[in-house]
């Protein structure tokens, strides 16, 4: 059988061709290399270990579960087990619902994931950004800085439960339009209906991806890509006049100045230096006046613009035009959701806001468009007004007060001022421990809102609090005060913490607390701290299932069961280590190939 990697090529190759129809894919199933490309890139999830319904994960896998699998895929009688439901707090208070399948489930969606990645991404609107390898949030937010320039109104769109209200019937005919395999399209059909457990009771699906699931996030893009498409149409018929119409009053004003710039020429010629002066003063005040007034006519009814950029079932729409102009686009793509996508826009959650006078909410950010008139030279010392009009993305107030409330790292007093807190489950934390967890929550703040023009005076009273509120929590482990620790710990004005490793002793201090703006972000940079984490192999899981050698006994032409742990610190903390653990510790890995016997002797307290 061929090379995945190959055959995804092939897939992803003809999906330019709109035309072309897929109607082998369910042979693909067939592949156990499928099921091992699956299977490595399911081992980097932190869930991998979650227990489904069946009670299994992912420790164990071995190629016996592959055979089975592609067994029951042959006679077409695969039937996946219902997903787990558990639910996770959001932000206002409410319960996200999550659906956990099992480990098996898992790796059959992660083949089909990758076969309709393959043949749809490609033909994804640029204006899609959300679960695409290359794209992100910052993808999606910078786009709206580049293309959202002069938005008169914002149309910030909200898709009401859009996760649960996917008709499956619509999906399935979005899919026949590129796929032509019924047993491909059953087998995604028996995952939209296999249901779900909670509280031990079955509930049946009759709508909606479970979050959560495989599959659900590209099955979310193919679906939503429908209003993309039709957005870009209707743009094309909305967008009216190739420019601005010039501005009447600029016209005037900029004939005015010529004229005096020409009597100032004569005077000086006839060397009449009075009134060179004041015909300067003049022109100094109709430049002046002209660089307040806008050069086109910022009221032309006949020019009109629309910008759009989506992630996931959140969107946001930019408008060049008037009110009656905005609420007509929100109305008609309410219909077309209602009509052809079977859902509803929430009428009360789309606001529509006048770009000048109040920000948009996306993706946590305040997207503001700037109105300023002040000028900058350019390279011929000309003034140009060249913030007017621009996008400017800032970090709400509300973000990081809401994080430092979420950490418990505040309190509130008497007189309604905000002070920092001790946190008492840190108190059994290494010291280490407590400087790399206060770390950590600061870099991933900025990591988010580094795009941000008042980043750096908003992180800068992130950190304040969180540094204080970290001696207070250091205060209160050695029964202190934070005066005391600091003294204690800063050196060289940074607070360091001393550890020993094998290389001697290490410092880690608290991060350094300047954050600047970031303008730009390459499409590989996610985080801004390096990756300093030593491995000794990178020798894929799959490889190791395929070499057939157990690495405790060290037998060959075993089947092996990989067995996994969740964090290698839970081994390394404990006082006694078994021969296998040191193993695991030593070679740096959450995993370790064991033959059937070994295995079974793990799990039962034998090794």
């Amino acid at each position: 059988m061929q090379c995945p990697k190959v055959v995804l090529s092939n897939l992803q190759r003809k999906s330019l061709d709109q035309k072309y129809k897929y109607k082998r894919l369910y042979r693909q199933l067939y592949n156990p290399d499928f099921f091992l490309l699956a299977y490595d890139n399911l081992s980097k999830n932190n869930g991998a270990l979650t227990l489904g319904v069946d009670q299994r994960s992912i420790d164990g896998f071995s190629m016996d579960q592959i055979d089975k699998l592609i067994k029951v895929l042959r006679n077409k009688s695969y039937q996946p087990y219902p997903s787990k439901r558990i639910y996770i707090p959001k932000k206002n208070g409410k319960r996200r619902p999550l659906g956990i399948p099992s480990f098996c489930d898992k790796l059959v969606q992660e083949v089909i994931r990758l076969i309709l990645e393959a043949i749809f991404e490609p033909s994804f609107s640029s204006s899609s950004h959300a679960y695409q390898g290359k794209k992100s949030c910052h993808s999606a937010l910078l786009e709206i800085k580049r293309t959202f320039t002069g938005s008169k109104w914002f149309v910030e769109g909200d898709i009401k439960g859009f996760f649960d209200n996917i008709e499956h019937h619509t999906l399935i005919k979005i899919l026949r339009k590129r796929i032509a395999d019924e047993a491909f399209l059953d087998l995604i059909w028996k995952f939209l209906r296999a249901g779900y457990v909670e509280e031990w009771k079955f509930h049946q699906t009759y709508s909606g991806a479970p979050q959560g699931g495989i599959i659900s996030p590209i099955l979310s893009n193919i679906y939503l890509n429908e209003l993309d498409t039709y957005i870009k149409e209707y743009r094309d018929q909305f967008n009216v006049g190739r420019k601005r119409r010039r501005n009447p009053k600029y016209r005037q004003l900029s004939s005015e100045s010529a004229d005096i710039q020409k009597e100032i020429k004569q005077a000086y010629e006839q060397g009449n230096n009075q009134a060179v002066d004041e015909l300067k003063k003049q022109l100094t005040h109709v430049e002046e006046t002209l660089l307040r007034t806008s050069y086109s006519n910022p009221m032309d009814s006949e020019y009109r613009r629309l910008s759009y950029v989506r992630y996931a079932d959140d969107f946001l729409i930019g408008i060049i035009g008037s009110k009656k102009d905005a609420k007509q686009v929100r109305d008609d793509i309410a219909t077309y959701l209602a009509k052809k996508l079977n859902l509803e826009l929430s009428m009360e959650k789309t606001l529509i806001t006048h770009a000048s006078n109040k920000s948009a909410h996306f993706l946590g950010y305040e997207i503001e468009i700037v109105k300023n008139h002040s000028f900058r030279r350019n390279r011929l010392g000309r003034k140009q007004r060249l913030l007017n009009g621009k996008v400017k993305l800032k970090m709400p107030h509300k973000a990081w007060v809401d994080k430092l409330q979420k950490y418990k790292a505040i309190k509130m007093c008497a007189d309604g001022t905000w002070k920092p807190k001790f946190r008492g489950y840190f108190q059994h934390s290494e010291d280490i421990e407590i400087v790399a967890q206060y770390n950590s929550e600061i870099r991933g703040l900025y990591n988010y809102f580094r795009l941000a023009e008042n980043v750096s005076n908003h992180m800068h009273r992130f950190s304040y609090f969180m540094y204080y509120s970290m001696l207070k929590t250091f205060a209160s482990k050695y029964r202190t005060n934070a005066k005391h620790i600091r003294k204690k710990y800063e050196k060289n004005k940074k607070f360091t913490v001393e550890y020993q490793t094998s290389k001697g002793t290490q410092h880690m201090h608290f991060i350094d607390r300047r954050f600047p703006k970031i303008t730009g972000l390459s499409k590989e940079q996610i985080d801004l701290e390096p990756n300093t984490r030593y491995v000794l192999s990178t020798t894929k899981l799959s490889d190791r299932i395929k070499a057939e050698r157990c690495e405790l006994c060290k037998r060959d032409g075993v089947t092996i069961h990989m067995h996994h742990v969740k964090k290698l610190k839970n081994l390394r903390e404990k006082s006694k280590k078994s021969y296998l653990e040191q193993q695991m510790i030593a070679r740096n890995r959450k995993t370790i190939a064991l033959c059937k016997d070994c295995h079974t002797k793990r799990h039962k307290g034998e090794i």
